[in-house]
């Protein structure tokens, strides 16, 4: 981890932590886990509007298009194409339940190959797939991987980061979400006018498998998971790596030593321990976060983009264009989040992008309203489509800002050692769980609230930014070992986390 001491002073002090070519390179090859997950949000929406790929497994869905007077909102709603969508989030449920375990027991950089390999074997299948059974397996598969590899990237990077730029580093996974999702979304519109550009676009994920998959074999594990690990020789060379020759890494190999040694006295499960009363706000923040920025409804316009488009009244290139659009304004807001993360601080962000999310999604609800009429028959003009599209950019900078990369840095950074695997396991496990939900419902209740579904998002934004207001403490600049005092002085957390009279 990027040093940090509780020193004998009692106050907050960082270990060296100047940036190095090693750290700025290892950094960028862990972040690269984020191309799994971007690309698998961005090519599965797109595909699902391939005429090839729903004649040969959602016949149906073309049928219903092809019918009169069809309420633009119901177009695509079928369960079974969204299980095609959802089911690969609750495998990453399932993998991230047992994540924690196994990256404290075998190392953040070795299950980082674990979920890339998995993710490899998925792409595959889902590439030469000839039923839906097979697309279902390819995505389970997916799944697996991307719990593997979500649990494992955040923490490694905010273990090896320095204190001072933890914020801008560990943006950089959300960075390769984005990259990811840009390019899928450009690989659809490419193979869109192909027989068989569906088996193209799903297959081609094991481009993004593979150099994540090889990066992390060519890096070294985080010192304090080798210090976990009892490795102490071999942390000692990657904090000297990382560090630079020149720099005495003695005293912060000695803090992560003890922070170990002090876990591993309590003899306690982390799952465990992360229930006492202690570690209460911990606990809050690792289901709260995840869960809320999932109830932004990101992700689902993310991986229903093209399809929300088209039933909008877009025409199927359209609608891709909109889409790496609207991914190319997501990956440089998450750029200028990389250079302002540390200097304003996470709630500054999380504040302003909440605002402007709300105003967004209200005012994407009225349009459609006005447009669209309530009964969702009335195909939406051009210009409209213009607008739609216009303030679904504002809310994707937003979100690429605010609650996009913060939503993975808060959780990675604020865990003590002794229940940070955990801690991170519980946070991946609810985004799973809550992407899994609302992939699987959101087709069908944009064909029953139509445009009211984005009122519900908004209602949802409005609440998680009172709750940042109230309960999230700021972590900017604050080492790892040393995040206990933004607790301690929190107005609401300090009753738990201070001895109890």
């Amino acid at each position: 981890m990027a040093g940090g001491g509780i020193p004998v002073d009692g106050q907050v002090n960082a270990f060296s932590g100047r940036i190095t070519a090693s750290v700025v390179i290892t950094c960028i090859v862990a972040a690269s886990g984020g191309l799994l997950f971007g690309y698998d949000i961005g090519i599965s929406g797109g595909v699902t509007t391939m005429a090839p790929f729903l004649q040969k497994f959602f016949p149906s869905i073309l049928r219903k298009a092809a019918r009169a007077k069809t309420n633009v909102y119901c177009v695509y709603d079928s369960q079974t194409l969204t299980s095609f969508t959802s089911s690969l989030y609750i495998a990453g449920l399932a993998a991230s339940i047992v994540a924690g375990r196994l990256t404290a027991a075998l190392g953040r950089r070795n299950i980082m190959v674990l979920g890339g390999s998995i993710f490899f074997a998925g792409a595959a299948i889902n590439g030469g797939a000839e039923n839906v059974a097979m697309l279902i397996l390819g995505r389970i598969l997916l799944g697996l991987g991307v719990g593997f590899t979500n649990q494992a990237t955040p923490v490694y990077l905010s273990e090896m980061a320095p204190p001072k730029w933890r914020g801008a580093f560990s943006t950089g996974f959300q960075f390769f979400i984005g990259i990811g999702v840009v390019t899928a979304n450009c690989v659809n519109y490419g193979t869109s006018r192909l027989s068989w550009g569906w088996r193209l676009s799903l297959g081609l994920a094991i481009v993004p498998a593979a150099i994540m998959t090889l990066g992390a074999l060519s890096i070294t594990d985080t010192p304090s998971s080798l210090v976990e690990r009892g490795k102490l020789s071999l942390a000692k060379k990657s904090l000297t790596k990382v560090r630079g020759i020149d720099t005495d890494v003695e005293p912060e190999l000695a803090d992560l030593v003890k922070s170990s040694e002090i876990a591993k006295a309590i003899n306690k499960e982390a799952f465990v321990t992360i229930f006492e009363r202690q570690y209460r706000p911990h606990l809050v923040m690792s289901i709260a976060i995840p869960f809320f920025q999932q109830l932004t409804g990101i992700n689902i316009i993310a991986f229903y983009a093209p399809v929300l488009f088209q039933s909008v009244g877009f025409g199927s290139d359209s609608a891709l264009i909109a889409a790496i659009i609207l991914g190319v304004v997501n990956l440089g807001s998450i750029v200028v989040s990389t250079f302002v993360v540390d200097r304003y601080g996470r709630r500054f962000l999380f504040i302003e992008g909440g605002a402007q999310m709300f105003i967004c999604q209200v005012a994407v609800a009225c349009v459609l309203a006005a447009a669209t009429g309530t009964s969702g028959t009335k195909h939406i003009s051009k210009g409209d489509a213009a607008v739609v599209l216009t303030l679904m950019c504002i809310y994707a900078a937003g979100f690429g800002w605010s609650w996009g990369p913060l939503s993975w840095l808060i959780p990675s950074e604020i865990f003590p050692m002794k229940i940070r695997t955990a801690g991170q396991s519980i946070s991946v496990a609810v985004n799973f769980g809550t992407t899994f939900v609302l992939s699987q419902t959101f087709l069908t209740m944009l064909c029953h609230f139509k445009y009211g579904a984005f009122l519900f998002y908004a209602a949802w934004i409005a609440a998680m930014t009172v709750f940042v207001v109230l309960f999230v403490p700021e972590t900017k600049g604050i080492p790892m070992n040393s995040m206990y005092v933004v607790w301690e002085e929190h107005w609401f957390w300090r009753r738990y986390v201070k001895p109890q009279p």
